[in-house]
């Protein structure tokens, strides 16, 4: 009797092919997302970039075509900010099954004034957040649909050292532009990992997966023009800061291997291997504040209050249909 074939060491310059796959990235047509994006291209999957500006969505597309050949790749409009154009996103994938979302798109202000989304919502937790809760919410037939899908919420280290406020989500009361970022990403990452113990508890055979990219520097990533262009300036003058932290093209690999390994599990924390800021992508131990259920399930409770909306774990596996 053989014995099982080994599951191969994962190299992140090798990946496996995911041909007949759809891949959405939110957020995909910059920064980390477009790395996320290009890098799955490469194995033959069918790439959508959600995106709310219409022009990034096409430079990035022609920038990823022009780097892999036979890319398949297309955009679809998505604001995260803008909460009743979500119900739209399903009908605009055009696809069936989506084998995996990479929850990728993100708001970051350095600086006050406070700023709100079209729903009342501070534009960071409104955004990051309660943005992808209630695209997960309406995107669950779809990922339901496919055998195994994945979804992968790409949160931040600057969220490691941040604490919610539950009873001021939305820094009503206190408002530090950072702080709140930070808060909007540990929102997610509470979500990524609450949504899992639903769909385990389910039966889904769907998983979700929490990664985070570490330390990433515009000034350590290649050129992509138009979508980025590095000066030579800028990348010699942070040759020091390589040291300790990366590019996005690299920050992009623990979202691109929770979307393909076969190794990876739901529930799992992934991000660099050198002191979680650089690095190839290994699991780390979940955070000790993340492993809070309480917490998550007051998170949960009061982001639907907010959204109207809910991810089911074992909705209607037929989009069209329910």
């Amino acid at each position: 009797m053989s014995s099982p074939s080994p599951i191969p060491a994962w190299d992140v310059h090798r990946l496996p092919r995911a041909e007949g796959s759809v891949f959405l990235v939110t957020g995909g047509n910059a920064g980390i997302g477009y790395f996320v994006a290009e890098q799955l291209s490469a194995t033959g999957a069918t790439i959508v970039l959600g995106s709310r500006d219409t022009a990034k969505a096409e430079a990035a597309m022609a920038s990823i075509r022009s780097r892999v050949p036979g890319a398949r790749v297309r955009a679809v409009r998505l604001d995260l900010a803008d909460l009743p154009s979500l119900s739209t996103v399903v009908d605009s994938l055009e696809t069936h099954r989506l084998d995996a979302v990479v929850h990728n798109a993100g708001v970051a202000l350095d600086d006050p004034p406070r700023r709100e989304t079209r729903d009342g919502h501070e534009v960071m937790f409104g955004t990051n957040h309660l943005g992808h809760f209630a695209l997960t919410a309406r995107l669950m037939p779809l990922l339901s649909a496919a055998p195994a899908a994945r979804i992968v919420t790409v949160g931040s280290f600057a969220a490691k050292s941040e604490r919610l406020d539950l009873d001021d989500l939305q820094s009503q009361r206190d408002y530090r532009a950072k702080r709140s970022y930070g808060r909007s990403k540990l929102a997610q990452m509470y979500f990524g990992l609450e949504l899992d113990r639903r769909l385990r508890t389910a039966g889904s055979s769907t998983a979700s997966v929490v990664v985070h990219p570490g330390g990433a520097l515009d000034s350590l990533t290649p050129s992509r023009p138009p979508v980025h262009v590095r000066r030579v300036g800028a990348r010699l003058g942070a040759a020091p800061a390589a040291l300790l932290v990366q590019g996005k093209h690299t920050a992009a690999w623990p979202a691109v291997r929770a979307v393909l390994d076969p190794a990876v599990r739901g529930g799992q924390l992934w991000g660099p291997r050198l002191f979680g800021l650089r690095g190839t992508p290994r699991q780390e131990t979940v955070w000790s504040h993340l492993a809070d259920t309480a917490i998550a399930t007051r998170l949960w409770d009061a982001s639907c209050d907010l959204t109207d909306l809910a991810p089911d774990p074992d909705p209607d596996p037929d989009p069209l249909h329910g």
